[in-house]
């Protein structure tokens, strides 16, 4: 089953946001990470998880994920399944070829973001549609992703997604948080008021601890709820029923997809599998 299928056929999406290996690292270390990450991808895909990889998006240089792709994941999981990310981060002509490699291997989506303006090298366009466009003229059956951002106004980012330069199939979202939920049903009622088309796919953060140093590292890069959190951590609930929280509280508002950041490499399948149980769990 492709994401265009699910989509098309209006089931319910739970992904996985997986971080590929940074390029510092040593040649066994890499080697390690990669061995990791790919048997991650594989189990996940394997039980009909749909996985997005990501692409240098805050500025650390990952490694190119199709090509350790390409080599590990064999034929052992659906690639239908898998869903690299695409920054603008890159020379224009990397990032088109980057897509028709995609294609060729047999990954018929693609999320393309415009990245970080603030850190690392700077965007080959200046907004990620330019990109889609691109890309959109030369592989026309791919299915592209865009981006929206729910804590900024609602109005202007629903519009992004509408306007027909958007070349956007469907979109994911900045994470969000069942603690400030506010802006996300703000966004959901626009979005449906503007009868957007494309389905969203709205990120949920996965909280190992409220750690005080790691929560201030993460507010480098998102909204990190970090009182509410060591409040809900303090009261007993694990991290799974905290991110379980976020997930049953966005499907209330009417925003069925969701992917999930952060998950272990080791334990992403289990731990996921334990997060739907106990979103599926009303008595949680």
């Amino acid at each position: 089953m492709s994401l265009r299928h699910a989509f098309e056929h209006d089931q319910t999406v739970i992904a996985a946001e997986l971080r590929p290996p940074r390029t510092q690292l040593d040649a066994t270390a890499g080697i390690d990470a990669w061995i990791d990450t790919y048997h991650a991808v594989r189990r996940l895909a394997r039980q009909d998880t749909f996985v997005f990889l990501t692409d240098s998006a805050v500025g650390q240089q990952e490694e190119d994920s199709l090509r350790h792709l390409e080599v590990n994941l064999g034929t052992q999981a659906p690639r239908d399944r898998v869903v690299p990310f695409l920054t603008t981060k890159h020379p224009l002509e990397y990032c088109l070829i980057y897509a028709d490699r995609a294609h060729a291997l047999g990954f018929d989506t693609l999320v393309i973001l415009g990245g970080d303006r603030h850190v690392g090298p700077p965007r080959c366009v200046e907004h990620s549609w330019q990109l889609r466009a691109e890309i959109r003229s030369r592989q026309p059956a791919m299915l592209l992703g865009g981006w929206a951002n729910p804590a900024r106004d609602a109005e202007t980012q629903v519009g992004y997604l509408a306007a027909a330069s958007a070349t956007a199939d469907f979109y994911l979202t900045q994470i969000v948080s069942h603690h400030d939920p506010v802006p996300v049903e703000q966004f959901v009622v626009e979005a449906r008021r503007a009868q957007l088309r494309p389905p969203g796919v709205f990120g949920v953060f996965y909280y190992r601890s409220a750690n005080p140093r790691t929560l201030e590292v993460l507010s480098n890069f998102l909204a990190v709820p970090a009182e509410a959190l060591t409040r809900e951590f303090e009261g007993g609930a694990s991290a799974e029923l905290i991110c379980a929280r976020t997930i049953r509280c966005l499907r209330d508002m009417g925003a069925r997809h969701v992917y999930v950041s952060n998950l272990p490499i080791g334990r992403a399948a289990q731990t996921l599998a334990r997060i739907i149980e106990l979103t599926n769990n009303e008595s949680t």
